[in-house]
């Protein structure tokens, strides 16, 4: 193999795709950037068995090859090489990186060794703004679980239904749904992404402009623009039927200021206690909405909060920072808070956004 290509393109992709390279000590190989000359195009391919990631750039191939090469090898010595061209050559099985101030060797792997990257038939494909598509990963996937004890929680659950895609995550304490418009006739059910691949799937397409297209099989889905192909392994599980969690009606409606919530929770934090609890004192007819918090071994402190209020009254507790993980996803100056009494989820959206919804459930006293 040997190449030239321009040092900036070739950085920026191999720092997108190194981090989905793996620190797997029985297959070493997954540690390793798979490089591919050929047809005027180097394609630089990553994986870890459960993501993968392959893309090309353009590149003058004097000699087609293969090599695979560490990626955190590669990466450092690609980010710190100055100058505009970089010549890669394969020398005894090893790679040689040169550019007009460094010359360096890089010991190589077996590249036969380098798994397969799956690839999907994209005939069947759904095109998707991709800056819907990765607001719609951003807003709900810090929802799901950490835990692998079940998979189906610890995955972001999407779905089409009624010209409308559906991002959802839940860890069982609490749900964000998001939803985005996609022109298609297909309905689409049931696909479960596990949630440690979705910053992945950010990071690798986060300056696209432009659709991508994205289609799937029974244990496969993947996401391709233009020079970049990334596919992902798919849960097989079954989501829970959220929608008969998230509740119909309410009986207390607060619509409050978010920054006014943001400064009281910096508050609340230096008063929690362990549990992360917040109590609410809401009473619409005395127009009285308090938000608390107490620790036996600082203190405790109330909060006072202006807010247009309805409904019944209610005290009621939750984990704060349940709460505050919510206003990532929500971009509107107001939102609405609607309770629906004890021991029944609290419901959290923007004002007048019918995209994104927030369920918390509420902690014991």
């Amino acid at each position: 193999m040997k190449v030239k290509c321009i040092i900036n393109k070739l950085n920026n992709f191999i720092s997108k795709i190194e981090k989905i390279t793996g620190k797997n000590l029985n297959l070493p190989i997954l540690s390793c950037i798979l490089l591919e000359a050929k047809d005027n195009k180097l394609f630089l391919k990553s994986t870890n068995l459960d993501l993968g990631v392959e893309i090309f750039i353009n590149a003058e191939i004097e000699e087609e090859g293969t090599i695979a090469i560490p990626g955190s090898v590669l990466k450092n010595l690609i980010n710190n090489i100055s100058g505009n061209n970089i010549s890669l050559k394969t020398e005894k099985d090893n790679l040689l990186v040169s550019s007009e101030s460094n010359t360096s060797v890089i010991k190589s792997f077996p590249n036969d060794d380098f798994p397969m990257i799956p690839k999907i038939d994209l005939k069947d494909k759904i095109l998707i703004d991709c800056k819907k598509l990765l607001k719609g990963f951003k807003s709900v996937w810090y929802s799901a679980s950490t835990s692998t004890v079940r998979p189906e929680l610890s995955s972001i659950f999407i779905s089409i239904k009624d010209n409308y895609l559906y991002f959802v995550a839940t860890d069982s304490f609490r749900l964000a749904e998001f939803k985005i418009p996609v022109k298609t006739d297909k309905e689409l059910k049931n696909i479960l992404i596990p949630y440690k691949n979705i910053p992945e799937i950010i990071r690798v397409f986060e300056d696209v402009d432009g659709d991508i297209e994205m289609s799937f099989t029974k244990n496969q889905i993947s996401f391709k623009y233009d020079n970049i192909y990334l596919t992902s392994r798919i849960i097989d599980g079954n989501f829970p039927d959220y929608q008969q969690l998230i509740p119909k009606e309410h009986t207390t409606e607060v619509v409050v200021l978010l920054d006014d919530l943001i400064n009281i929770f910096k508050i609340i934090n230096i008063f929690s206690n362990k549990f992360n609890q917040v109590s609410f004192n809401i009473d619409p007819g005395n127009k009285v909405f308090e938000m608390n918090s107490k620790n036996d071994e600082v203190g405790e402190n109330v909060n006072k909060v202006a807010a247009a209020l309805s409904g019944e009254a209610l005290s009621i507790n939750f984990n704060y920072r349940y709460i505050i993980d919510s206003f990532q996803s929500i971009h509107t100056d107001s939102l609405v808070l609607q309770f629906n009494g004890q021991s029944k989820p609290l419901v959290i959206r923007g004002v007048s956004d019918n995209q994104f919804l927030y369920l918390v459930m509420p902690m014991n006293k």
